[in-house]
């Protein structure tokens, strides 16, 4: 491979994957779009807590958006399922309800962060990018 090949390769932004849960079809489309177009490849989505272990079990992606309150299964529980299933999942919960107790439980469940809805999109992607790093930063140690 030449010279100006690897270092092409090596500037070029890592494409992370991403899995959306959320029981508002409106806010999934709305965060696809914002990810894609930011570079970011959704490859799931799931409507509830159950569908998101299903579906996170198939694919293992980078990063899961986890809502709270979904029918079947709230976020909350599929947060500590997805976790029993990879300890190292990277998991940002995404809720209108945002006070600091749940925002707490979340964080102490094992999120990475919180984003509260509505959501700020300039807010979503420097989020995600930090909670990334912690990742991309442990896999040259590996």
């Amino acid at each position: 491979m030449s010279e100006s090949l690897i270092r092409k390769a090596m500037d070029a932004p890592v494409k992370h994957t991403v899995m959306l849960v959320d029981d508002s079809m409106l806010i999934r489309t709305i965060l696809k779009g914002l990810l894609t177009q930011e570079g970011w490849e959704v490859v799931g989505e799931a409507e509830n807590g159950r569908v998101a272990l299903e579906t996170y079990s198939a694919i293992k992606p980078d990063l899961v958006i986890l809502d709270i309150t979904m029918p079947e299964m709230d976020g909350l529980t599929a947060l500590t399922e997805i976790l029993k299933l990879d300890p190292a999942a990277k998991v940002v919960m995404c809720s209108a309800v945002g006070d600091k107790g749940t925002i707490f439980q979340a964080i102490r469940s094992g999120a990475k962060d919180f984003i509260i809805k509505p959501f700020d999109n300039e807010r979503i992607i420097p989020t995600l990018q930090n909670v990334m790093k912690d990742r991309d930063l442990s896999q040259g140690f590996a």
